[in-house]
């Protein structure tokens, strides 16, 4: 069985995010969707979710897109990975944040696994920091 991870915010969750999770089911078996912590959303980007860590953990889990959605960890973010050991890991076509150093963590950690990153859907609309934009008009 393939294992295919991703991570992200899923902040309002949209069909960008749908987008994702469909392209990177595509890659193997069973998807598991690490939902990034509200502490790790503020101290990345600088400002809070608009939804709370488990609210968003409900959208991606009923989306019917993912095998299984977790919350991702406090302190060692890496560590997950080492948990799951999985086949693929995708990323979006715009996520920055762990990704620099992804290929040293995996290498340290000994863990082989592709890295995939996906191509965007329609990034002109379906991006949380526009729909936030345009819905504050």
């Amino acid at each position: 069985m393939k294992i295919v991870m991703v991570f992200g915010t899923f902040d309002m969750f949209h069909d960008g995010h749908r987008s994702f999770l469909r392209q990177a089911g595509e890659h193997g078996d069973r998807l598991l969707a690490v939902v990034a912590r509200d502490s790790t959303v503020k101290r990345v980007k600088g400002y809070p979710s608009e939804r709370t860590e488990e609210q968003r953990l409900k959208d991606v889990k009923s989306s019917g897109l993912v095998d299984d959605a977790v919350l991702g960890k406090e302190g060692d973010k890496y560590s997950i990975i080492e948990d799951v050991n999985p086949d693929v890991i995708c990323l979006g076509y715009d996520q920055d944040a762990f990704t620099k150093s992804l290929g040293k963590e995996l290498k340290k950690r000994n863990i082989s696994c592709e890295v995939v990153r996906l191509k965007p859907y329609k990034p002109h609309i379906f991006k949380t920091s526009i729909i936030k934009k345009t819905e504050r008009k």
